[in-house]
Order: structure tokens, then sequence, then C-alpha cells
């Protein structure tokens, strides 16, 4: 049952029947019952909740004092939440309803204070509506409906937790709307979770999705793709037209191309405030403006009056995304026409998209100019203008300029203001045409000169082209080609910097150090540029080098030379059967384990042997030394040979030292008496 109120509403604003699921979700069969909603998109959802929730709020068709809200309908983006807060304010305008939108991007001071104010419905987006909750703003505890509009894009956009610590935070015995184009898994167990014995409503038909729309996909050159979009909006002449962008950059392109071609044209991207967006959309609806260039954020709820024309200037990346991109045009009943631009390297993944969404469409070309220019003619004739009657004003007016001028040409300066009004339409080439070869611009009257340097001086552009710069005083446009020569480099300059040119160099046409240029007649009649030499590569000797002999070992100083000399030293040489030693192998180690180790060579002095008494059987002392500076490493005496020295022919315990076995590292068992003739054993 609808208020009389509502009723009144929908008869001003020209509803004689409602639209399908408008009729499904008043039905008095259901009662108070909690909803889940599938419809088209365009079918009038937010009237159809609006009416749904009437019975709810209002008392026999009245709505009590404003105080805390009866009812709190939820929007994925901004725009619909603003678009569903007009809607119902004109539907509710007759039951003195107090609306409040809580929407990012808003001030949210002003917001509080309306709500403390008192509201019946409050209209907004998650992540602002949340904020209210916990700040205590927004008081849930006088709610009788929730409505989750688009409850699938709000999924798709990750708000699942804000979406239900809301529903926590309102009360149990509430009635619970949602409203989704489609009914995935997550919508489901949302609906499982916080709806009471939902009912299912449906709209949706076995019939072809987005009847009232005409799809087309338009072959393009890579080239043209942009040339496209504005012949499209030239051959529809379109009340009000989108045209879809992917990114924010090409939204920006698009709308700087359409602008300066003439196009009464606004953007709508992410990027922009909300002030901004809001007044890019109220230029759409008041007729400022008649194209809307836009990325995704207006493909969900926003509805603009007149939209007879969706164009797609890049491909969404999915089904979905081409449906509610499209789902602009052909609301209510109206017809409608998505344009698909598809570059001929994109055609597979049109097909695919239009294959997934199921969708017929009807694979073309773009208007050319012939095309326009005779919509053009045929618009022209069929103007309403030609059958009004003129003024008064306007037949003196009339009279006076055939007084002055033939009718032909009168009828060509009109003709003439017409198509000033509007762009030019753009010549398209070919769908599978190369693009076409950049050609060069003349470089104008100029001056050619001689340099002193080519490429057998290792002459390159890249280093000539900043030394002319600099030392001739030159800017980088005034520098034409710069051919290198074997023997010099030819070098084109303008005519108006020459004179500025041979100022900057002098009399003597000094460049740089060692280089100097000189002005010539004509153009040098010079041959395909030189390269510079590449260097000889160096020739492989015929014979291998003999190796140079390595150098004998320095002999031993002089006094150590003398105790050799003498007899009473020897040097310390291991047996011709005795494998050399392991780096610290057969050093007893101090009590305590540590290794009793000795100063090692100097710096830049090679080790010399052990010097080693055959007749005592020990190691002969060794001469006495100025002391190093530095203090020795250990405190052991020099002649302590038992700390730092095991002869070769002295028994040893089993086992290593320093093991922690008996006998390891203990003072008097590091080494046993030698016996006469005893031969040295192996390690």
């Amino acid at each position: 049952m609808i208020p009389d109120t509502l009723s009144s509403a929908l008869a001003a604003r020209g509803y004689d029947t409602l639209t399908p699921v408008q009729e499904a979700v008043t039905d008095a069969a259901l009662g108070q019952a909690d909803l889940l909603v599938s419809a088209q998109t365009g079918s009038g959802k937010t009237v159809g909740f609006g009416l749904a929730i009437a019975p709810t709020i209002m008392e026999g068709g009245t709505l009590p004092p404003a105080s805390a809200p009866l009812a709190l309908i939820v929007a994925p983006t901004r725009e619909l939440a603003l678009q569903v807060m007009r809607e119902l304010s004109w539907l509710y305008a007759g039951a003195n309803a107090r609306l409040v939108s809580c929407v990012g991007g808003m001030d949210a001071r002003d917001e509080r204070r309306a709500l403390e104010r008192g509201a019946h419905i409050v209209v907004g987006t998650p992540g602002r509506l949340c904020d209210h909750i916990n700040r205590s703003a927004l008081d849930m505890t006088g709610l009788r409906a929730v409505v989750l509009d688009e409850a699938d894009e709000m999924l798709d956009l990750g708000f699942r937790e804000d979406l239900e610590f809301m529903l926590d935070a309102a009360p149990a015995a509430r009635r619970t709307l949602m409203f989704s184009a489609t009914v995935p898994a997550q919508i489901a167990k949302l609906a499982e979770k916080f709806q009471r014995d939902a009912q299912r409503v449906t709209t949706l038909t076995g019939a072809a999705q987005h009847a009232d729309i005409a799809y087309q996909a338009l072959r393009v050159a890579p080239q043209d793709a942009e040339a496209a979009v504005i012949n499209l909006l030239r051959y529809h002449d379109a009340q009000n037209a989108i045209v879809f962008a992917n990114t924010r950059a090409m939204v920006a392109r698009l709308t700087a191309r359409l602008s300066n071609r003439g196009f009464a044209v606004v953007s709508l991207s992410g990027e922009l405030s909300q002030s901004e967006r809001t007044h890019a959309l109220q230029a759409m609806r008041d007729g400022r403006a008649k194209v809307c260039v836009a990325t995704d954020v207006a493909a969900r709820g926003i509805d603009l009056p007149n939209l007879d024309l969706v164009v797609h200037a890049e491909l969404p990346s999915n089904a979905d995304g081409l449906l509610h991109r499209s789902g602009r045009t052909g609301r209510a009943g109206r017809k409608g026409i998505s344009a698909l631009v598809v570059p001929i390297k994109a055609a597979k993944k049109a097909e695919r998209l239009l294959k997934t969404a199921r969708i017929t469409a009807e694979w073309t070309t773009p208007p050319t100019a012939q095309d326009i220019d005779a919509q053009d003619r045929a618009r022209l004739l069929a103007d309403p203008v030609w059958s009004e009657a003129p003024s008064e004003a306007e037949a003196e007016f009339a009279a006076e300029l055939l007084a002055q001028y033939e009718p032909a040409r009168i009828a060509a300066a009109y003709l003439r203001l017409y198509r000033a009004r509007v762009s030019a339409p753009e010549d398209l080439s070919a769908p599978d045409a190369a693009p076409p070869p950049r050609e060069r611009t003349p470089f104008g009257p100029a001056t050619w000169f001689a340099l002193s340097v080519g490429a057998n001086d290792r002459a390159e552009a890249r280093w000539l082209l900043p030394l002319l710069c600099r030392a001739g005083n030159l800017d980088k446009s005034a520098i034409g080609a710069i051919r290198v020569q074997a023997g010099e480099t030819f070098v084109e300059l303008s005519d108006a910097a020459v004179s500025g040119f041979t100022a900057a160099l002098g009399p003597d046409g000094q460049l740089d150090e060692g280089i100097t240029a000189r002005k010539l007649d004509a153009a040098p009649d010079a041959g395909p540029p030189a390269r510079a030499p590449r260097p000889a590569p160096k020739a492989k000797p015929e014979t291998r080098p003999q190796a140079t002999p390595k150098p004998r070992p320095t002999p031993m100083p002089d006094r150590m030379a003398q105790a050799v000399e003498s007899g009473a030293v020897t040097p310390a040489k291991p047996a011709r059967d005795e494998a050399p030693k392991k780096p610290g192998a057969g050093r007893d180690r101090k009590p305590g384990g540590k290794p009793a180790g000795k100063a090692g060579p100097k710096s830049g002095e090679k080790p010399a042997g052990k010097p080693f008494d055959k007749a005592k059987g020990k190691p002969a002392a060794k001469p006495a030394e100025p002391a190093p500076s530095a203090k020795p490493r250990h405190s052991a005496a020099a002649s302590d040979t038992s700390r730092r020295f095991t002869p070769p022919g002295a028994a040893k315990k089993p086992g290593r030292t320093g093991t922690g076995k008996p006998g390891a590292g203990k003072p008097g068992m590091g080494k046993a008496p030698a016996k006469a003739g005893a031969k040295p054993r192996k390690p």
C-alpha cells in the first residue's frame, strides 16, 4: 500500500504506471518481510525501495517529528548516494521528510550538525557512515529499515567489514532490504547472516540483457581511436553522452581534446574533489555540458536524463564493466546506443567481452566525414525552426537582408554560421591501415659551416651539438643537420642565427681549442656519414714467449750465515722420508690449552729456518737482537724452547695437544727425553 503523499509525488513526476521492480517490492503480500531484490540496471530500483520502506517508517501515512533516523540507505559511491538523495527528496517531499546525506569528500562537521537536528532518512557511503557511528554522531537505536543499494558493488569494493559493522550496530528488529543486479555467493551469505526469512524478489527475465540498447563494435586503426570518438559524437549529436576511459590520464587527455574541438565537455574521475564531481554532473543535467568523459567511477548507478549515447573509448576489463557502463543509457524504457571503439589489434578481446556478456553487437566502422556532412544536412532541414512563424522583428530584419543580398548568399551565410558552431569531422583511415610515416618539417633557409674535425678525429654529433650551443651561443632549434665526414664536419644553421654565431666565434672562427669553423657558400656535396676508424687489433705473437725464471730466495742474514759456516748452527730440515707438517702441528701448549706461539717475521722479511745444535740435541740459542718497540705476544723467555718448538726426534704422548685428554697441555708432559741414536718418528 503506497501512502497518499507518495502517490501524489509520483503523479506529479509523471509516473502513470510503476516499473516491474516497483510493483514487485510494493506487493501487499510481502508485508514487512526482509527483501533480497535483483533487477536490471535502470529499472527504477531507487524509487522502488523508497516505496518499499514507506509503510515501515510512516505511521498512518505520516512521519513522526524528526529525531533519531528511521531509515538508513547505504550506496557504494558518492554520486550514487547523492542521486538516491535527490530521488527520495521529491518522493517524500509531501510527507515533510528530513533527509541527511553522509558521503566522503563533504564536510563531516556539517553532517554531524544536521544529524543532531534530527533526520528521518540518512543516505550515505559505508566509510563515512561508519565514521559517524564510531563518533556517536549517528544514532542507530531508532532504525526501522536498512537498505543496501548495489550490494554486490559494495562487496567488490571491499566494504564487507563496514557493512557487517553497520548491520551489527542496527537494532535486531529492523527490516533489511538488499538490492543487487546479481546475487553472487557473497551476497547470499550476507543475506543469510543479517536477514530474517528474506523474500526473494527478481524481475530478471529470459529476455536479452539491455534490450533497449543497440550495441555497436567499431573497427578502427590504432592511430584513429580518438578521432573515431569525435566522429561518433558529431554524427549522433546526442543531448547527453558519456565517454568511458580506463585511466585518469586518458580522461584528462580526451577532455582536453574534445574541449579544443568545441564540445561542451566535463570530466568525472576519482582524482576530482566531491564538489567538482557534483558540479560536473549538475552541468550535464542542466544542459550546460553535453559530453562527460569518465572512468568507471560513473559506471554504477549514475542516472543522467536524456543520455542517449555511451562510447567506450577504451575497452573495459571485464563483461560486468561493459554491462554497467552501457547501463547508463536505455533506462526506464528509453532507447540508447553503446558504441565500442575497437582497434584492430583488440578485436579478439572485444569479441570475448561481448560473448561473456551475452550481447550481440553490430560490427561496423565509425562514421566518415561524408556521413557526418549528410547527417548535418538532414538534421538542418528537419529543424523545427523552418516551420515556426517569424516574429515582427525577425521579419523586418529578414526584409533588410533580402534588400541587400541575394537569397542564395543569405542561405550560404546561414550554412557557414551553422557549421561554425560544430566541430569539423575527422578523416579516418582504413582499420587495417599502417600508421603514416612521420614527415620531417623543412628546416627552412639555412647556411652551412665546415668544422675542422671529422671522423678521423673521433668527432661525433652527440658532442658537437652541445659544443655548438655553448661556444656559438646557439639554441638547439637553430641547428639543423650535422654531417660528419672523414676530415671535417658540415653543420647546418638557420639564417637567423648565423650573425650571432659568427660574432661569438670571432674573426678567426675559433669554436674550441683546435676546432675552427668556416662559412660555406653553398650546401656541401657530402656523401654518407663517415665513422671513426676502429683501432687496429693487436698482433698475436708467432711464438709463445719463454717463461721468466723466478728469482732465487733471498740469502740468509750475515749472522746466520756465519753461524752455519762455523758448524755451530744448521738450519732445521725435515727428514727425506718425513712428510711436511701442517701449520701448528707438533706444538705444545701453555697450561690452560693456549698455544705458546712466537713472534712472526717482520713485514717484508722472509722467515728463516730454525737453527738446531746436533751436538747438544736441542735448538741453538738465537743471537740477541734489539728488543722491538711493541710488547711481545707471549711473556715466555726466548730460551724456553719447550713452549714453542718440538725437536724432530722427541717422543710425544698419544693424542693431540689441547684436546682435553690426559697429558695434554700440562707442564713437563709435552715431550720425552730423546734416546741416543733414536730415529725421528713420523708425526
